[in-house]
């Protein structure tokens, strides 16, 4: 089979490599359509947790090819998407071979079956509504406080703006971000306010707190960069609760503890999507979630190497870039 190798820092070759075959419990997926994530930027430049080669892809959507001991051959030709946790702990995409390949392995408990007609594409987007599903069930959908303001305009952070919005409980949303492509996208899916953070001046939370007149009592943190998390705290108000979503690398916290504890801030953090499938699922296939508007670019596989370069170049009109693959006989 056709695979895409993470072989050394920086490098990813399309190579061919054994297909896998399924073990017992197992089923080998052939994969539709895999998105390319900030976070396989950072397994490709290399990092502790997984080495080379390595086969990334955990953002994926794929049909039942084979089926291994003790699994139904009811599945062969299903349209699914699947957990990535497996039973060892590790991650398909990252320790386990993910869908930068056209074939990968995984355990048959972790699918979800799709219908027939899902289009692959934007089913390769329900692992990050997953994500942000977890998200705003650790923050307490129930104890939302209105307005919202979300940091960052990247997959997570307009997916969260989407999960805010697009309900009959809607609470006003602030969205900030910094490409173009994007924050018309959180005006589309009906933020209350959009902002460039590229012209609001040294200090984003006073900034902020200029145009909004107050601080927001709830704060969703989606960027990963360490000043829009200064800026999360900075903004939430007296009592406010924040959500941590984003990946800040060796980033480290410098707020004071005393304001911790004399606002009584509530910091939440929020890891993938353990729990969150069986209803992320439901909101893609339900129809009211407009999830495929966040794909840009769709390029087949053997042009992985330019959707990897204009997701490294932050290019303006690029929010989700995703590769299909096309069957061979």
């Amino acid at each position: 089979m056709r695979a895409i190798v993470n072989e050394e820092s920086g490098k990813l070759v399309m190579r061919n490599v054994p297909t896998p075959s399924p073990g017992p419990g197992e089923v080998r997926i052939r994969t539709a359509a895999c998105a390319i994530c900030a976070t396989d930027l950072a397994m490709i430049a290399g990092w502790e947790r997984t080495g080379f080669p390595s086969i990334p892809g955990h953002e994926w959507s794929g049909r039942v090819d084979a089926v291994g001991r003790e699994v139904s051959e009811d599945l062969l030709g299903r349209l699914c998407v699947g957990e990535n946790v497996l039973a060892d702990g590790g991650e398909v995409g990252f320790e386990h071979p993910g869908g930068y390949a056209e074939f990968f392995v995984t355990l048959a408990d972790r699918l979800h079956l799709l219908p027939a007609d899902f289009p692959a594409v934007t089913a390769a987007l329900i692992e990050p509504l997953a994500v942000g599903v977890r998200g705003l069930r650790r923050l307490g959908d129930d104890r939302l406080v209105p307005p919202v303001l979300v940091l960052g305009d990247g997959p997570i952070g307009l997916i969260m703006l989407l999960l805010l919005t697009q309900r009959e409980t809607s609470r006003p949303v602030t969205l900030v971000g910094g490409r173009r492509a994007r924050l018309e996208l959180a005006r589309e899916f009906g933020a209350a306010h959009v902002f460039d953070y590229r012209r609001m001046g040294h200090s984003l939370s006073q900034s902020l707190l200029h145009r909004a007149g107050a601080k927001f009592p709830t704060v969703v943190e989606a960027s990963g960069a360490v000043s829009a998390a200064r800026a999360a705290f900075d903004s939430a108000a007296k009592g406010g609760r924040i959500l941590i979503l984003g990946d800040y690398g060796t980033g480290r916290a410098d707020f004071r503890w005393t304001d911790l504890l004399q606002r009584e801030i509530e910091l939440v953090g929020s890891n993938a999507s353990a729990g969150a499938w069986p209803d992320a699922v439901r909101l893609a296939l339900g129809g009211g979630l407009p999830l495929g508007r966040l794909v840009s670019h769709v390029l087949p596989a053997e042009r992985f190497a330019d959707g990897v370069r204009m997701l490294r170049a932050g290019q303006e009109d690029v929010v989700k870039v995703v590769l299909t693959w096309t069957s061979r006989s």
